[in-house]
Parts: C-alpha cells; sequence; structure tokens
C-alpha cells in the first residue's frame, strides 16, 4: 500500500496535537494493515504514551516509563534508530503491560520521531497481533517509505506541540495582563502609606470591624479590597455596596434582600449581600451616608450575626466582615444626632485613616507612572513619558480630588497628548500654571470695579470678568458666612448633600477658621 497526496496534506496542515498524534497512527497502521499502535513522547524524564489505538488501547494511553527500564520504546529513543522486535523473545519487551489483555502482540515495529537536526523526542510503534505474526511488511525499501512518513509527521507533531506550548504561554500572559487590567494596586512608599499598609496586615489577622476613613479619591476601597486579600476570608466573597448611591429602602433591600411578596414588584425571594457575601466581607462605603433608622438593622448583624430579609418573619444567620468607609467625620455626625453612637463604636473597632495625596507627595511620580502604565497596557501600546518639568507640575498640584483626580488626569494624558510624551504645555492649566483662590475681599473690589464700569442703563453685574472658580468661591463663602459657617445648612441651602458640599469646598481650598 502506498501513500497519498491526502495522507500527506493531513500530516502537514493539523496543529491541533491530538488530532494530529491520532492521524499519524492511523496512517501507519493502515500502510502496515495492523489494528494496534501507540505514540510516545519522552516528557518530564520520563517516556510517555500519548495516543494509542487498538483492542484495549484506552489501558495504554498515559502510561510512562522509565528510562532506565529496558523498553523497546526506550531503545529506539536512546538509540535514534528503527528497530524489529518479536514480542516475548525481545529481552526489550515490556510484557506485563500486556498481562490483561486478551489480544497479545506478536511483532513490533518501532520508529523513532526525530526533528530536522536528528534529535529524537518520542517513539511510535506498530504492533501486528495477528496469530501468525505475518501481517507487517518488512521490506527495506517498503521501510524506508515509511521512515520518511515518520519523519514528515514527527516534525509536523513536533510543530504543533510547539504551536500548542505558545498558546498557553500566550493564554497565561493574556491572564494575567487582564488581572493587572482589572486590578488596582495600592501604589506608594511615602511613610503614610508604609504605615497604613502595615495597620492593614494587622487587621487582616482579625475579623473585627474596620472604618476607613479619608477624603474621596483616597483610595477607601483599595484598601478594603487588601484588607480582605491578606484575610483568611480571601476566597470569600468580597461585596462592595455605596451607602450613599441609592435610596433609604432599596438601600434595605440591597444589604437584608427581600421575601416575595414583600413589596409590589417583589414577584420572587431576593437575596441580600450581607447573605450573599456569608463567611466573605461586605464593604460599605459612605456608611454616613446611611439613614439612621436602617443603622438600627446593620447594627444588629453586628451584634448578634443574623438578617431578617424584608417582608420575612424570620431570622438568618451570617458570617460576615463588615468594613465600613466614609469621608466624613462621624464623631461629628454622632454628635449632631445624624449617626447613632452604638453603631459608630461597633464599626470603629480597628480605625484606618488614610492619607490625601498632599499628604504623600513622594508618591505622586510613582503613582502616576503606574496609571500611565496601566492605561497604554489598555491600548496596547508603549507608556507615554513626562518630561522633567511636567513631572513637577504634577507633584507640586495640590490634588483636591486626590487619587481619582490624578487617575483621570493621565486618562486624559492618554486620549488627549499626541506622541509618546507629555510636556508642561500638555498639562490643563490649573496644573501647569496652578493660581490661588482670591479672598472675599479681593473678589468684593473687582466686582465694586465691574459694576462701576456698567453705564446707567445697564445696572447689572458683568460677571465675564470673573473666572468659574471665583464665582463659585464667592457663592460657597457667601453660604457659609450666612449660616455662620455651619455647613450642613449651607448645603442646605446650595440644595446639596452635605458630602457633595465638603468635597467642593475642599476642591476650592476653603476651610473653617478656629474663630469662625
Amino acid at each position: 500500500m502506498t501513500i497519498s497526496i491526502d495522507d500527506y496534506k493531513a500530516l502537514s496542515q493539523e496543529l491541533d496535537p491530538e488530532k494530529l498524534q491520532r492521524t499519524i497512527l492511523n496512517l501507519l497502521l493502515k500502510l502496515q494493515n495492523v489494528e494496534r499502535g501507540s505514540l510516545w513522547i519522552e516528557r518530564d524524564s520520563m517516556y510517555e504514551c500519548v495516543e494509542a489505538l487498538g483492542h484495549q488501547s484506552e489501558e495504554l494511553k498515559g502510561i510512562k516509563l522509565n528510562p532506565n527500564k529496558k523498553s523497546i520504546v526506550g531503545w529506539v529513543i536512546q538509540n535514534g534508530k528503527m528497530t524489529i522486535a518479536e514480542a516475548g523473545a525481545d529481552a526489550r519487551h515490556n510484557s506485563q503491560f500486556e498481562n490483561n489483555f486478551k489480544v497479545k502482540s506478536k511483532n513490533i515495529l518501532c520508529f523513532p520521531l526525530l526533528l530536522k537536526g536528528k534529535a529524537v523526542y518520542g517513539a511510535v510503534q506498530v504492533i501486528d497481533t495477528s496469530s501468525d505474526g505475518d501481517h507487517l511488511n518488512l521490506n527495506p525499501e517498503y521501510l524506508t517509505m515509511l521512515q520518511d512518513v515518520v519523519d514528515i509527521g514527527s516534525i509536523a507533531l513536533r510543530n504543533s506541540l510547539e504551536f500548542q506550548t505558545q498558546q498557553r504561554k500566550y493564554a497565561q500572559l493574556s491572564r494575567t495582563l487582564s488581572c493587572l487590567r482589572e486590578k488596582n494596586s495600592i501604589v506608594g512608599k511615602s511613610a503614610s502609606v508604609n504605615k497604613a499598609l502595615k495597620l492593614v496586615k494587622n487587621y487582616a489577622a482579625t475579623n473585627y470591624p474596620v472604618l476607613i476613613s479619608g477624603e474621596s479619591g483616597t483610595g477607601k476601597e483599595l484598601f478594603a479590597q487588601e484588607i480582605h486579600a491578606q484575610s483568611g476570608r480571601a476566597d470569600k466573597p468580597f461585596l462592595t455596596q455605596n451607602c450613599s448611591a441609592i435610596p433609604e429602602n432599596l438601600l434595605e433591600s440591597e444589604l437584608f434582600g427581600y421575601v416575595k411578596g414583600a413589596f409590589t414588584g417583589a414577584t420572587a425571594n431576593k437575596l441580600g449581600l450581607f447573605e450573599a457575601a456569608d463567611e466573605g466581607t461586605v464593604f460599605l462605603d459612605e456608611i454616613g451616608d446611611m439613614d439612621i433608622n436602617l443603622q438600627a438593622k446593620v447594627l444588629r448583624v453586628l451584634q448578634e450575626n443574623e438578617i431578617k430579609p424584608l417582608g420575612g418573619t424570620r431570622t438568618r444567620k451570617v458570617n460576615v466582615r463588615i468594613i465600613s468607609a466614609t469621608n466624613r467625620k462621624l464623631e461629628e455626625e454622632v454628635r449632631s444626632g445624624r449617626f447613632r453612637e452604638d453603631l459608630y463604636y461597633r464599626l470603629n473597632v480597628l480605625p484606618l485613616k488614610l492619607p490625601c495625596l498632599n499628604e504623600r507627595q513622594e508618591d505622586i511620580p510613582l503613582l502616576t507612572e503606574y496609571f500611565l502604565t496601566r492605561e497604554a497596557s489598555f491600548s496596547h501600546m508603549l507608556p507615554k513619558k513626562l518630561t522633567p518639568e511636567a513631572r513637577t507640575a504634577m507633584k507640586n498640584h495640590k490634588w483636591p480630588g486626590n487619587i481619582r483626580e490624578l487617575e483621570n488626569a493621565v486618562k486624559q494624558f492618554q486620549a488627549m497628548v499626541p506622541g509618546d510624551t507629555i510636556q508642561l504645555a500638555d498639562l490643563p492649566p490649573h496644573i501647569a500654571s496652578p493660581v490661588t483662590t482670591p479672598s472675599i475681599r479681593t473678589l468684593t473690589q473687582k466686582r465694586g470695579s465691574a459694576l462701576r464700569s456698567n453705564s446707567k442703563e445697564a445696572p447689572a453685574m458683568d460677571i465675564s470678568v470673573f473666572t468659574w472658580t471665583e464665582l463659585e468661591s464667592t457663592y460657597v463663602l457667601k453660604l457659609l458666612e450666612k449660616h455662620k459657617w455651619n455647613v450642613s445648612q449651607a448645603a442646605r441651602a446650595a440644595n446639596l448633600n452635605r458630602s457633595t458640599f465638603d468635597s467642593r469646598m475642599k476642591k476650592l481650598g476653603i476651610t473653617k477658621k478656629i474663630d469662625q
């Protein structure tokens, strides 16, 4: 029997190693008119059967041979030569593998799997199991032709194995890159960050509640994730809920769940975060914005480790660690009656105060480089570089929005700055050329000048002479003066949440003086 063009194509075009192994074996069995065969690869210092065909072949696949023990496969791999062996009579034959076989081998023909450089990485054998043992064609010319077929198949198989290895490496790199893209890291070498990280390590060894405080954008959720990741609950859920993002009734159903029929639209039972995170961690962000009525139910979770879904009549035990965060001063909220004192002390067992970016200026270059590298990976590009002037301006900027503002600035650079270098001129004006917020007296003088410049027929003030920051600063200061620097009252007058008003004050650099 001869080999056809289609047979050669089948050998050279298949990239799947498992399919190619079977193709090689099937072709050799067909050419030799026998039914049993096996293919072996040298792997991890052993000879492993990676494919086998014929009666009871499934018992042979996966078997490993020790190179130090005699075997026909081992001899062929070690000598790089074809061999013919009579089963049972040849000392190299490992007959114990066939002890349970109903049909025994008679004659074995084994070829080495060679690379172009004559390096041997495996062997393929075809086995005659006929009663007379006369099915193999052992004509020298025919065997030479078969060796050529095996050589083509062995090179194709080696290429496919290498291709598969590269695919696995690529998949692993892709997964690693994906993790790097998705996972934010705590970046910083400043003393304040190192102090916070030491506390994280200590807190992770316990199950006590943690209260993380700090300005908006300082990375409170990131530190909460790190506590969870270093704790004994790391392989359990970490679930997050922003307490200021949704109304009170919806927040309660998110945290505690509800039973079918609890309210209009409750068509099925819903699992709450506390129950879904059982044995894990629940992170309650902006805990200071939680309604005081709901605070009582959260207190029960901390005290009794139990919840009751909305509309339910029975309580359920849960085992969760609560990490909460706030940008408010909860002590003041307790004194004003907006936050329960007993809940505050339950949450604040392990306090963690995060520094604002202005308190860790030496970390700004590190954070900038980290964000530039991360954003570049999303775009499959090399990260942009900052000139020394631009780097200095970034470091000297006050960053009222903290790390979140810095991250957003880097995203703008990635999208808007052409080329691979960020110049000082590429930075936003408020970073490249910072200006101080004018005093209320300066603004009043400026306003008076603007009024005097108007004609009698146009008594309205020309506000176009002011910048947006000047107008906002004047508005905020006037509100605070009007309400005797009661921030909550000023926020209500501005129709803003207290936390939002606080954030605007900080961004504008407005702070309450001691004598106010």
